[in-house]
């Protein structure tokens, strides 16, 4: 029963964060590009972060299981982040799925999909749920007992939310030694892990803090795209584990980033630095650009630990 236990404490301590990108590229597709879709796994759920044309087969090259998505977040509603959609929902029904789909997105897009399925006379065999947002404060999307989400306001030429998803604090971790030393029966064990004290088998009440270690950090992951310079979202991101900020233009081309609501490498940077995340994953490259190193050089003049999204890279943390 301790080796078990023991191996079980190892793969908590072990759990990742991990993302993979299917695109990172703003507006148009091309044969070596993909608009904006991601995969966040996070407490063994998988969440799809956006969908841009193109998602489905980079999610097939990327061999992620379509059956374990359940929850998919959509940012804003322009097409290229969301084109992908219908056809991924019709996919679903082809392969006759039957788990529920959760479907989190600005209020529009359940008439869009659903007028789309009703001239096509191509009604899901599963349950299609929307959450329709609406709110221009942040809200708590999504919650159990591992993981929650909330919105980011940003500030785009249509309606937008980031997301932040955010591990919830996982139990106490077991010192086995100790717990050995102090005689607890193995009854106690998920009591102790959930921070009570405890008799041992001689009936003295053992301090939890004794004989247990605290748990491992919680992970939190921050996706901002599509949004011009916004500083208020500093707080709310304050110390995520990760940021995902776009970054449509270089500062040279910083004329083109305030009327179309993008922001340039340096201010995804600015936001990093004032937010004090640990790492800045810069995206949403314009097209325009030939040499995608230019954006983490200028990003790193402000802010050290930057990383560029690349269609297929994975990330883990």
């Amino acid at each position: 029963m301790g080796s078990a236990t023991q191996k079980q404490t190892t793969l908590q301590q072990t759990s990742k964060m991990k993302l993979t990108i299917l695109g990172c590229h703003s507006a148009v597709p091309r044969a070596n590009t993909n608009p904006t879709s991601q995969i966040l796994e996070i407490k063994n759920h998988i969440f799809l972060i956006d969908c841009g044309e193109g998602t489905q087969v980079e999610l097939r090259k990327s061999k992620v299981k379509f059956n374990r998505i359940k929850h998919i977040f959509i940012s804003h509603l322009h097409g290229d982040h969301y084109f992908g959609l219908i056809g991924l929902i019709s996919t679903f029904r082809l392969l006759t799925r039957e788990t529920e789909l959760h479907i989190y997105a600005p209020k529009g897009l359940k008439e869009l999909v659903t007028l789309q399925m009703k001239l096509a006379g191509s009604w899901t065999n599963y349950q299609l749920i929307f959450h329709e947002l609406t709110s221009i404060e942040s809200e708590l999307i999504y919650e159990d007992d591992k993981v929650e989400v909330h919105t980011i306001p940003l500030d785009h030429r249509v309606y937008t939310n980031g997301f932040l998803f955010k591990e919830k604090l996982g139990e106490r971790k077991l010192d086995m030694n100790a717990t050995l030393n102090a005689d607890i029966d193995v009854a106690y064990y998920n009591k102790l892990k959930q921070g009570f004290d405890v008799e041992n088998n001689q009936g003295e009440l053992i301090k939890n803090e004794t004989v247990t270690k605290k748990p491992n950090k919680s992970k939190s992951y921050a996706f901002c795209s599509d949004t011009a310079y916004n500083e208020t979202m500093v707080e709310q991101i304050k110390n995520v584990t990760v940021l995902y900020h776009e970054s449509t233009f270089l500062e040279k081309n910083e004329q083109l980033a305030t009327p179309t609501k993008h922001s340039t490498a340096k201010q995804a940077a600015s936001i990093a630095k004032q937010a004090e995340v640990g790492t800045l994953i810069l995206g949403h490259f314009s097209t325009r650009y030939d040499n995608l190193n230019d954006f983490k050089l200028e990003a790193q003049t402000i802010f050290d630990n930057v990383q560029l999204a690349a269609d297929g890279k994975v990330f883990e943390f």
